[in-house]
């Protein structure tokens, strides 16, 4: 039987990274892909339509609101030390994006679709579907990611693109790739009772969950375990 801890070290990693807006490279070149522009066709879209972009480990979400600009929510370092608006609209680099989930900070940035989908596909209110009945007007999508433009806090579980995209839409901050990985981590403990899982687990928890520096390790992991046994 193979060795369950490296195989729930390496799901943990990639499903840390299923939230993180890391940008694609390309491949043998150090570089990052630009996307084509004028690439998309934004005459389908309409004020206050929910974008989604697909990607290998994740999905990022933008409200369009006209004109071909989208609202969406990227963790990024720069806005924790500046609110100079020219720096902070710059193409926010893979550096400045790692930062930023690590020091739990963000923005909501309106961007050209071009920039916000970099090169991947678009699914339009794809997510209509699952909030039956719970849509909100258009315009009233598009004033509140309007609204929400600026400096936000980061949280790859609780405060992603995908909760503010689900907040201007559907009246409540929702994210589904949220649930995905709490179900997932949840099987790695019951399934493998790995105690270095549990402990890699534990250690991503601070991380995404942002608990105070002062917190003793005991006093997190012992109701986190209960949590996962429950």
């Amino acid at each position: 039987m193979k060795n369950p801890v490296p195989q729930a070290a390496s799901l943990l990693l990639e499903k840390l990274m299923l939230l993180v807006h890391v940008r694609p490279l390309l491949a043998g070149s150090g570089g990052e892909a630009a996307p084509a522009p004028g690439y998309y066709d934004t005459s389908c879209f309409k004020r206050g339509d929910l974008l989604e972009v697909p990607r290998t480990l994740f999905i990022h979400f933008g409200i369009y609101l006209g004109e071909n600009r989208v609202a969406h929510l990227m963790p990024d370092i720069l806005p924790a030390f500046t609110a100079d608006r020219r720096h902070i609209q710059q193409v926010v680099t893979n550096k400045r994006l790692i930062l930023g989930v690590m020091a739990r900070t963000a923005s909501v940035r309106v961007d050209t679709v071009e920039d916000f989908a970099y090169g991947g596909s678009i699914l339009v209110n794809h997510m209509d579907r699952l909030f039956e009945g719970r849509v909100l007007g258009s315009e009233e999508a598009a004033r509140r990611a309007e609204k929400l433009v600026g400096a936000t806090a980061y949280s790859l579980l609780w405060n992603n693109c995908e909760h503010f995209v689900t907040h201007c839409r559907y009246g409540a901050p929702v994210s589904l790739q949220t649930d995905r990985f709490c179900e997932t981590v949840k099987m790695i403990i019951r399934d493998q009772r790995s105690v270095l899982a549990s402990v890699l687990v534990g250690l991503a928890s601070i991380v995404c969950l942002g608990l105070a520096p002062s917190t003793t390790l005991p006093t997190i992991f012992i109701p986190f375990f209960l949590w996962m046994a429950g």
